[in-house]
């Protein structure tokens, strides 16, 4: 993939009378990874909604229409189809290159196998988590935003979570929102503060 740019101008977003961001530029080279931090009621989701152009801003740009592929997304929460396995769920969400076998194989590298054919539903919340992140990491696109990414994940789970992202952005555009440095930095990502003003 062609090296790119995510170009935020002037952007301003006002929920009634809370100002939310009020423009605030920023330019994001791809093959790195950001960290948006900031306390709770921030911005940060609303920035990654926008980004994702389930929101739009009440002024300013970004340039989503310039970008070489789609922007797909880690929620806060995992928007799973529940009756499916963790098999389907990610099947889902991939392009056509993909097998059911790969897709398998990928899975397993964060899973248990045994899970992975097993309805959603029945798996626990971390592994619901891991589910959310395989199926975003194997969907084309060419950025990848993600809302505290980490919930539900112990300490070696997210270890293992962290270096299957790196691998799987490699030469994209990684922008994620957590509150804790640490992960930034397992992350190797650039910290990018909410302006304080807000």
């Amino acid at each position: 993939m062609k090296p790119f740019q995510l170009c935020i101008q002037n952007l301003s977003k006002s929920y009634g009378s809370l100002t939310v961001w009020e423009r605030w530029s920023l330019t994001l080279p791809s093959g790195r990874a950001y960290c948006l931090m900031g306390p709770s009621g921030s911005g940060k989701t609303t920035l990654l909604r926008i980004l994702l152009g389930l929101e739009q801003p009440d002024a300013g740009s970004v340039n989503l229409s310039e970008l070489p592929g789609p922007v797909v997304a880690v929620f806060q929460e995992n928007r799973l189809c529940e009756s499916f396995s963790a098999l389907d769920n990610v099947l889902l969400a991939a392009g056509p290159d993909l097998s059911r076998q790969a897709a398998f194989q990928e899975l397993c590298r964060l899973l248990p196998w045994e899970s992975i054919l097993r309805p959603v539903s029945t798996l626990s919340g971390g592994m619901k988590r891991r589910v959310a992140i395989v199926r975003a990491l194997l969907a084309p696109s060419c950025a990848i935003v993600m809302d505290e990414p980490f919930t539900g994940l112990d300490e070696d789970t997210k270890h293992t979570v962290i270096a299957y992202i790196k691998e799987k952005t490699a030469g994209k555009l990684l922008l994620a929102a957590t509150h804790q440095e640490e992960d930034a930095a397992a992350l190797g990502a650039e910290i990018l503060h909410v302006p304080s003003a807000l």
